[in-house]
């Protein structure tokens, strides 16, 4: 057995966890939506076509907020397209995943499913094909009051009190040439601050999120981030950032230390918004917006163009993904103190955290669990632990942690939460000093493993991989001692005396 050991004090804070660090993201993508959250022919199908066997699952993540609609799809979307009688809606193409968008489902079947879930919105506005008058009549139709078009068309179609939508994403990912009218930083950074201008304008209460690079590996990074900046600084609230981790060359130990890649990312884009707000002379500091992020594998279902709610990178997780997943997961949590918004993408049947049957069961990914124990136990204040533990090296890096950990203490509650992912192939003894927290008391100690990390749930068997109770921690006196298994994710729980 390996030995590992950590220093846990209230003095090492790191930054409190916002609400909304536990978000997700909906898109018109595949059967995210159709066939997803919305299935009217479906057995559990409430009177708005919502499928009640999703919502279910999706209410114990208790998300905070849901980005929508898109991702890609928002680069070409007429939003007014979404919303009034269903049967005057248009059916059109969508040439960002090759599909066709019915509209049975848009903006005021998003905010009445949201409140249903008890999350709050983040709304996308076009800024690929369209600009700064479409973003002006959709925050119109959303924020304001009435007396106005839209927001007198909004209460004709039922919605008498306005939804007040706080944060909007002005565009996604437009430095990508996947992208739908993609642009250079300039052009985006000019586009960017003239939507802000007037969006504040209309309302001075939004918040803006500005489109920060796609992805670490692309040629334009960090320098898309610096150029957009010094257009947008005053005027943006957040600057996005997105990442995937997908697992190459069969190399399982390569891909259980991808998520320094992601660390890295955000050390280098918080280093672009501090350089820009010197450059400024600003005293604003810049925080950031994770709003994708997940792991990624090849779908198991062949996806089918030019149809509505084809799976689209639909794909039963493995044991070994819900630990890169639950590792990025806590590398979002370290940096709490900048990051104030991330949005897991994608929530149901695209790389997601639910998976469903068209017109059959709905079952949780094994990305699912991490998600939730973060959720339930993630909220509180970060704190730095000082970290012994052993390494190991791959074909790609040095040095990595075989544990990888987070802890999160919430004074209100009195609970002490030593997040910490098992990235090796052997049992750690796990050594734990929490002498600056008196009279703390082991509370339970859950734990997901599995024998196989190729294991799966499916609709048969959709608890093969699922939480459990581990042996209880020893707490003698201010230190405490745990065994952390081979290959796994743990929630290590501590309770203060009252």
């Amino acid at each position: 057995m390996k030995h590992a050991s950590m220093i846990v004090s209230k003095d090492f804070k790191i930054g409190d966890v916002g609400d909304r660090m536990f978000g997700s993201f909906v898109e018109h993508m595949g059967s995210v939506v159709y066939n997803g959250i919305y299935e009217p022919g479906h057995k559990t199908a409430d009177e708005n076509g919502f499928r009640r066997d999703v919502m279910d699952l999706v209410k114990e993540l208790q998300l905070s907020v849901v980005r929508y609609p898109g991702g890609n799809f928002t680069s070409g979307y007429n939003w007014e397209d979404g919303i009034g009688p269903k049967e005057r809606r248009p059916r059109i193409v969508d040439p960002a995943w090759r599909q066709i968008e019915t509209n049975q489902f848009g903006l005021n079947e998003f905010m009445q499913w949201t409140r249903m879930i008890g999350a709050e919105a983040i709304m996308t506005v076009n800024l690929g094909t369209r600009g700064i008058e479409a973003a002006k009549d959709i925050l119109e139709y959303c924020n304001f009051e009435g007396g106005t078009k839209w927001s007198e068309l909004r209460k004709a179609h039922g919605v008498k009190d306005p939804y007040k939508i706080k944060t909007w994403c002005l565009g996604n990912e437009l430095d990508g040439e996947w992208q739908i009218a993609r642009k250079t930083a300039s052009q985006y950074g000019q586009l960017a601050l003239e939507t802000a201008k007037v969006m504040k304008w209309v309302d001075p209460d939004v918040e803006l999120v500005a489109v920060g690079s796609s992805a670490r590996h692309m040629s334009t990074f960090p320098e898309w981030d610096r150029t957009v900046l010094e257009y947008t600084y005053e005027h943006a609230d957040l600057l996005s950032l997105h990442h995937y981790i997908g697992k190459r060359d069969n190399d399982t130990p390569t891909y259980l230390a991808m998520p320094i890649e992601m660390e890295k990312q955000i050390e280098e884009v918080i280093a672009s918004c501090d350089y820009v707000k010197g450059v400024k002379r600003s005293d604003k500091v810049m925080n950031l917006s994770f709003d994708e992020w997940n792991v990624w594998r090849e779908p198991d279902v062949e996806y089918v163009p030019w149809q509505t709610g084809s799976p689209y990178d639909w794909v039963r997780f493995r044991m070994e993904d819900a630990l890169v997943f639950g590792s990025a997961a806590l590398t979002l949590l370290r940096r709490a103190d900048r990051i104030k918004i991330a949005c897991q993408s994608l929530l149901v049947n695209t790389i997601p955290m639910i998976l469903t049957e068209q017109g059959g069961n709905a079952w949780r990914n094994p990305t699912f669990y991490p998600f939730l124990h973060v959720s339930l136990y993630g909220r509180g204040a970060v704190l730095r632990a000082i970290v012994d533990s052993p390494k190991y090296d791959t074909k790609s890096y040095t040095d990595v942690p075989l544990l990888d950990p987070a802890v999160v203490y919430n004074e209100e509650t009195g609970d002490l939460t030593v997040f910490a992912v098992n990235r090796g192939d052997e049992a750690i003894a796990l050594k734990l000093d929490l002498r600056d927290f008196e009279g703390c008391k082991f509370a339970e100690h859950i734990v997901m493993k599995h024998d196989r990390l190729d294991a799966v749930n499916t609709s048969d068997n959709p608890y093969e991989i699922k939480p459990a109770q581990a042996e209880a921690a020893i707490v003698d006196g201010g230190r405490a001692e745990a065994v952390v298994a081979p290959y796994s994710w743990n929630v290590i729980r501590f309770r203060m005396a009252k």
